[in-house]
Order: structure tokens, then sequence, then C-alpha cells
């Protein structure tokens, strides 16, 4: 009897897929992939082993009637948890979740993988003997766990490796055989050496047309130490550069120069805001190329349910990260690393090997921060990744990482580079009402007023008023909207004309604009240092005046998170001179850390920088191999809530992209193109514009209808009772 893997678009047999060169091909690709693990032989065997429950009579009468129900992902895995002993139980939460996700271990539910192979009864799929033949042993590769107690981590982060392997392998190989057309188009590049000369030319351009000040002398001194560093060893860095003092080319530069000497792959960049994602990308691509720099985030997604329509190799990409250069957010990146989806995990494989930039690092999550710096510690001990932790305020780390981990430091005097690029005094208010706060703004001809919400933002402008010059921003407004109100302020900077605006934190996510006086409502002392990257920032002043006040009453402070890094904040700025300098950041965030490591008394609050215990879950199971992959895939969350993009039919362009999506119908293209005017709300708020009328559904796609709901200064309209105060989480 023949054997198939798949029918194709005809009932002549001839023409499907056969079971054995599938299997062949998708174990000789997972063997490839896995190359870059040390991994080789373990994805060979799992490729050859996922798919044996094809060979039972019940699943080839499938593939002509696909009403019958066969599960044939236990088969194999059984196989491998009865061989191969520790090994094959790695590789069989890999085979049992190639299609469904990585199962937990344990016997609790019939979907856990000890109880799939105990207890569910399979069909008879003896045949595979007849056509493979399946090695004896299987060889475990050499993994140095970072820390001795870290050792079922370690392990754990390994499966999801080989799944990720074996996942990308297989849809690969199903894509070949059913679409050879769009397989063909995948992995063409050019290499990163070309890419590495283009950025070079391209920061030429730029120096010899800038002015010779001071700030761009130390912004050439920031690139000759990232090139300078680029010739160090794989690892652990960290870049400490100054707001305004060039980082974002320069670690690209770093990250090119150090792939191409040390044999690494691509490279990754990690933005923790949407809001500027969109603009590095953009500078990467005027840097190194339009078709090699890969933008993966999702202001608008794809519904599922649509077809798609891919069109180049960076369309594809999004599904595997195969582009030389990736730009991404926090959770995309995290949530991947922590996933048990295939469709998530199919990219973990080519993050192996690559240089991670990880912009702004001290918004990693906190309550995740434990399971975040043992994950990079895997990419860089054991899968040869180097991770460069970049931030003008870095991070307190060094004790949350294992005895012996260090990380290396680019700049050759980032104390000196912080003198040399300080542009800003900093003067604390104290407790300041919001009409004195208002009555200072209008004393400024030219100022940056930030605060901590929506809410407050809105409270403040309106006090303010809505003269002549006077500006929000808020992220309740669409990206187009907000660039179509910086380039007014920027112009208006530039001219000296009236210029006072009332913002949310999101101005201060790398948006460059720069104001001669800017006021920051109390917060933690990195967004201080955000806020003051807005103040001064060409150094055209001899010092630019930032002004730190405590809202009366409370006002914007309601998060406890907020009135937490507020509150630590306050206490190092008591006691240090200069609150911007790096060994007072160092202090705040030892601080923080201290604090939220441990438990506040009488709070009835949740504390910890491992706050689901994450790894404590998987450490619990150790000895048995027993890991709870879907569970903690559920609970590694960077946002607690998903969010959903709302698309603001703000101008003719939008109206007739819409029209596109009415009459030709999704595609990638056309989604990126909304994301312009899209602004991303929590499910409630998605609720309660549905309950009022507000939405219309275009192709599965929520689109504001009306103008009632859309304010032309604060943005989109939404029950402020219902947002609560977790508003200032949307960016």
């Amino acid at each position: 009897m023949e054997f198939w893997a798949r029918p194709s678009d005809s009932d002549d047999k001839h023409t499907w897929q056969p079971l054995k060169h599938h299997l062949i091909s998708v174990a000789d690709k997972a063997k490839e992939f896995a190359a870059q693990l040390g991994a080789e032989e373990i994805a060979w065997v799992t490729g050859l082993c996922h798919d044996l429950g094809k060979y039972s009579q019940e699943f080839q009468r499938r593939l002509e009637d696909p009403s019958i129900q066969v599960d044939h992902s236990t088969a194999g895995a059984a196989i491998a948890f009865h061989k191969y002993g520790p090994v094959g139980r790695l590789m069989a939460y890999a085979i049992a979740g190639h299609h469904s996700g990585i199962p937990n271990g344990g016997s609790v539910h019939e979907s856990d993988l000890f109880h799939r192979i105990n207890h569910k009864k399979i069909a008879d799929f003896s045949s595979y003997s007849s056509e493979l033949d399946i090695p004896d042993r299987v060889k475990m590769p050499v993994l140095r766990p970072p820390d001795p107690e870290s050792r079922a981590f370690t392990l754990a982060f390994f499966t999801r490796m080989l799944f990720s392997c074996l996942v990308d392998a297989d849809s690969l190989e199903a894509e070949a055989f059913g679409d050879p057309q769009v397989s063909a188009l995948r992995g063409v590049y050019e290499p990163l050496a070309e890419l590495e000369q283009r950025l070079i030319d391209r920061i030429r351009q730029i120096t010899e047309s800038a002015p010779r000040t001071h700030v761009n002398e130390r912004r050439a001194e920031v690139l000759r130490d990232c090139l300078r560093a680029a010739e160090q060893p794989p690892g652990l860095f960290t870049l400490t550069v100054p707001t305004g003092g060039g980082k974002t080319l320069s670690s690209l530069a770093f990250a090119l120069k150090h792939a191409r000497l040390h044999g690494l792959r691509r490279v990754i960049y990690v933005i923790p805001f949407t809001s500027i994602i969109e603009q590095n990308a953009e500078v990467f691509r005027k840097a190194v190329g339009e078709q090699v720099v890969l933008e993966h985030h999702s202001n608008v997604a794809v519904p599922e349910h649509r077809e798609d329509t891919w069109r180049s190799s960076l369309e594809l990409a999004e599904q595997n990260w195969d582009a030389p250069v990736v730009v991404t957010t926090n959770v995309q990146f995290f949530e991947s690393l922590f996933s048990n989806r295939p469709s998530r995990c199919r990219k973990l494989h080519n993050i192996a090997k690559s240089v991670i930039i990880l912009d702004e690092a001290q918004m990693l999550p906190v309550e995740l921060l434990k399971p975040c710096i043992a994950a990079i510690c895997e990419l860089a001990i054991n899968y040869g990744a180097t991770v460069v932790l970049c931030s003008a305020t870095q991070p307190a780390l060094e004790g949350l990482f294992p005895k012996g981990v260090r990380a290396r430091e680019v700049m050759s005097d980032p104390v000196g580079l912080y003198e040399a690029l300080k542009r800003v005094d900093v003067h604390n208010m104290g407790t300041t009402s919001d009409e004195d706060v208002v009555a200072r703004i209008l004393r400024e001809k030219q100022v940056l007023c930030i605060v901590n919400t929506r809410a407050h933002a809105r409270k403040m402008f309106e006090q303010l008023g809505r003269a002549g010059g006077h500006y929000h921003l808020s992220a309740a407004m669409y990206p187009k909207h907000r660039q179509e109100l910086l380039r007014e302020i920027r112009q208006r900077l530039r001219d000296g004309h009236v210029c006072r605006v009332v913002s949310t934190q999101l101005i201060e996510a790398g948006v460059d604009v720069d104001f001669p006086v800017v006021m920051r409502a109390m917060a933690g002392i990195d967004s201080i240092a955000q806020a003051a990257g807005r103040c001064n920032r060409e150094g055209k002043l001899k010092r630019g005046q930032v002004y730190v006040f405590w809202p009366a009453g409370g006002e914007g402070m309601t998060h406890v998170w907020f009135k937490r890094t507020a509150a630590v904040a306050a206490t190092v700025m008591r006691r240090v001179e200069d609150p911007l300098s790096l060994e007072s950041v160092k202090q705040y965030f030892k601080d923080l850390y201290f604090y939220e490591d441990g438990t506040l008394p009488n709070s009835g609050v949740p504390t910890g920088l491992d706050r689901h215990d994450i790894l404590g879950r998987i450490e619990v199971g150790a000895k048995s191999l027993d890991f709870p992959f879907r569970e903690v895939a559920e609970l590694f969350k960077v946002i607690g809530d998903d969010t959903v993009g709302i698309v603001v039919p703000g101008d003719e362009r939008c109206r007739r992209l819409l029209d596109e999506l009415r009459y030709l119908g999704i595609s990638r293209q056309r989604m990126r193109n909304l994301q312009s005017y899209t602004v991303s709300v929590r499910p409630w708020e998605l609720k309660g514009l549905e309950e009022a009328g507000a939405l219309v559904d275009v192709c599965g796609v929520p689109v504001l209808s009306g103008s009632g709901f859309y304010d032309s200064v604060f943005g989109l309209k939404v029950d402020s009772a219902t947002r609560k105060e977790v508003d200032a989480w949307i960016y």
C-alpha cells in the first residue's frame, strides 16, 4: 500500500505527496535549521517522527474524507517518549504539539502530554517500519545552564527551539508542495556585508552635511565606540547613550559589523513602543534598503480567517523572521520566546546566531523581568546570539544576571559622555495644582508639558484653552493625525512662534522635538530622563529647563505602578544633586527592583519581578521533565490585555483604502497602509463603541462610523468611566 502525506488539487493520487518523502524532507530541513543550535541529530529524528501517525489506515481514509477525525501527532510523540528516554520526552513535546501547540506535561487533562502518551488510543501506525528506519539512539546537544538552578529552564527553552525547527520545516515543506511559486520567493536577500557598506555610506552622507556642533562631535564618538566594540566576541553588551546621542544608527552599525565579523545571520531590533517602531524602521530602510528590513508588529491585525496574498520575501518573512533586519516589539519578541503556538514559535530558531538590540531596555516588563533575563541569557550562552541592552537610562540588572554572566559596556566612557551631552537642569517643583502648572505653561513661549494619563492631559489642555499654538497629543489620535500635528509643532519651534503642548508620555518614545522648557508630572526617573530628552535636544541653549511636579490631589496617579515609580523617583531625587546622572538612574532601578521583588505590607497588591512565578512553575517539574508549556504561554503577557485596532477614516486617502478593502479584499499591503489611521483600544473600549453604534465592519476590520466619535483635538472618544486608569498603558 502507498501512504500519502497530503492530497493535491487533483483526484489523481500520483500527484499526491508521498508520506515518506514528506517526513524525510521535513527531517532534512529541521536538521538544517538546528545546525545553528548544535542539535542536528535530535532535530532530524524529530522531523522523521512527527507524522508517523499518518501511516494508519484511518488517516489515509481521512485524506479522501475530511470528516474522519484522526489524531496523527500522538503516535510519533509516543515513539520518541518511549524509545529515547529523557531526550525523547523533549522531542515528544515538539511532535505532539506541531499542530495544536506544545502541551503541558503531566496527566491532569486529556490534552496533557503524559496523559496522551499513556492513555490515548492511537490508530495502528506500525506500517511506518516498512518505509522508514528510525534510529535506536539520539544524542542530546550540549547545553550550559547559565545558573546551576536553572537547568529546567534551559531544557524547556531548548524544547521550544526544537519545536521551532520542526514547525517551520513542516510549514515550509507543505508550502513547497502546495504553492511552489510562493516558496521560491523565500530567503532572497542581499548579504549583510552589503547592508553594512550601505549603512556606512549613509552615515557618511549625514555627517558630511551636518554642522560641526558639540552634540554632533559626541555622536561621532558614539559611532566610533560602537564600531570598535563590534570586534569583541559575541555575548551580552550594554550600550549607554544619552537621548539625542545618535544611538539608533550607531547601534545598527555595531550590529551589522559584529554580525559580519562573527558569522551571525541577522539583526533583530526590539522596540517597546509601536508608536516609534515605524519611525525607526523607516530610518533603517533609508540606510540599508527597502527590501531587507522587516517591520513586524500588529497595529492592525489581519483577520485569521481571511485569505492573504504574499507578494515578496519580506512579507513572507513575517512568518519566520528570515529577513536580514527585523524591527519588532517587546510584545512580539518576548511573548514568542515563551509561546507554545506553532505560528508564534516558527521564528525562534532564526533568533539564534543573531544580533539582538533591545532598545529602551529600561522598558523591559518589570513583572516579567526575571523570565526575560533568563531568556536573554539562554540566547547569549546557548544559541550564539549577541544581545545589546540599549538605553539612556540603563536598568540595574547586574544583580539579576546569573553568577559569572556579565554585560560589557560598548561606550568607552559612558559617564564622560553623559557629562558632555548634558543639556538640561532639572528642578523639583513639589506638589503643584493644575492651575499653577497651566499658569506656568502660559508664561513660557515654547513649552512641553507631559502627564501620565489621557484623562489628565485632556483636563490640563482644557484649562490651557484652544488658542493658536496650543496642541494636545495622545495615543487616542491615529498616527497620521499625530504626525501632522508634530510637523506643525516642529515648524513653530523652528520659526520661534508660540508653541505650547500638553501630551501623554507618548511623546517621550523617541519623538524628535526640541523645546527650551519641559514640564513633567512626577514619574519614574527613566520617564523624567525621556522627557528631558525633548528639551534642548540639539544643544542650542547652554541649558534647557526641566520642571518636575507632583500633581495636587494625585491627578493621573491612580494606577499603582505610577504611584510606586513616582515614589521611588521622589526618594532618589531628594538624595541627589542631579537626578539624571548615571549613578542616580542606577540607584533608582536598584530601589525599584528591591521594592518590586519584595512584599508590600497590607497593600493587597501582587509584587515581584516574576509575578506569575513562571520560573518556579518550570522548575517544579524538572526531575520528570514535566513542563507547563501551555500554562506559561497563557501567563506570559507583556501587555495584560490584548488591544484591537480601530480604523479612523481621517482623510480621502484612508477612505480610498477602505474602498479597496471592500471591493478587492484584504492584503498585507492594504492593512499596513491603514496602520497610520488606526487607534488601539482595549476590549471593553471596543465593546462600548460597538454598543454606541460607532463602528462598522469592513472585511473583519472595525472602522469608526461618522465623525461624532473622533475629536480633532483629543482624538477617539471613549467613555472615561469604562477606561479607568489603564489608559496610561496605551501608547
